[in-house]
């Protein structure tokens, strides 16, 4: 069972959507903000959300940079034909996929389904506010990071480190980037900061750092945390 938030601000698209989206493996949730979404992914074992970006209270741009402090979960956007610089900005914030209205029936389907077979064999599924790779699990509640079942300790921007790339397994993260997420400073001169952090973090999450499973640097660009069965 899988369960789907849909978020938009008109109700006669979210019962549309459920319509579209009729199947007995899924399980609806309802919102009609931002803000509302951003509480149901907290509070809720939701496993995609679906989400306007054009609402009151909090528009789904800023939804979508909230959840993704906690969360991986699917997000697919809900896009208004002219609203193209909102679809390449929430891609960039960590949006999985957008939907232009009006809608076809059978493309939003094949779209969730498709957003679905990604996030469970990415090892998705898992409660909000945890993030699972493998045999790495994050739970960002308690700050707890454990490898294989075993507790491992980590420094504050180790973990920061480690919670930013599990956040979007596969996407490459350049040193500047790291460091401006993670340091939350202007990224100059930053690239052995990052480094030394990142081979300290592999020391205590990899069996054979020298042979990362996990967490692999891509030469001349950045690193990245890569799905592992």
């Amino acid at each position: 069972m899988y369960n789907i938030l849909i978020c938009d601000d008109e109700k006669d698209i979210v019962n549309a959507l459920k319509i579209y989206l009729n199947n007995s493996d899924y399980c609806f949730y309802e919102a009609y903000n931002g803000q509302e979404a951003v509480n149901i992914v907290l509070e809720k074992d939701i496993h995609l959300v679906l989400m306007d970006i054009m609402m009151p209270v909090m528009d789904g741009i800023v939804a979508l940079a909230k959840i993704r402090e906690n969360s991986n979960v699917p997000v697919i956007l809900l896009t208004a034909k002219g609203e193209d610089s909102d679809k390449v900005l929430g891609l960039d914030i960590g949006a999985d996929d957008y939907i232009t209205k009006p809608f076809v029936p059978v493309e939003v389907a094949a779209r969730v389904r498709s957003a679905l077979r990604r996030f469970t064999r990415l090892g998705g599924g898992v409660k909000a506010g945890t993030l699972k790779i493998g045999g790495i699990e994050l739970d960002d509640y308690s700050k707890a990071v454990t490898v294989d079942g075993e507790s491992v300790s980590l420094t504050p921007k180790e973990y920061e480190i480690l919670r930013l790339l599990m956040g979007l397994p596969g996407k490459v993260f350049s040193p500047k980037e790291i460091y401006r997420e993670v340091w939350k400073e202007s990224p100059f001169e930053s690239d052995n900061t990052v480094a030394v952090h990142v081979r300290h973090l592999r020391e205590k999450v990899e069996i054979n750092p020298s042979e990362p499973r996990y967490i692999k640097v891509i030469f001349g660009q950045g690193y990245k945390i890569e799905s592992v069965k």
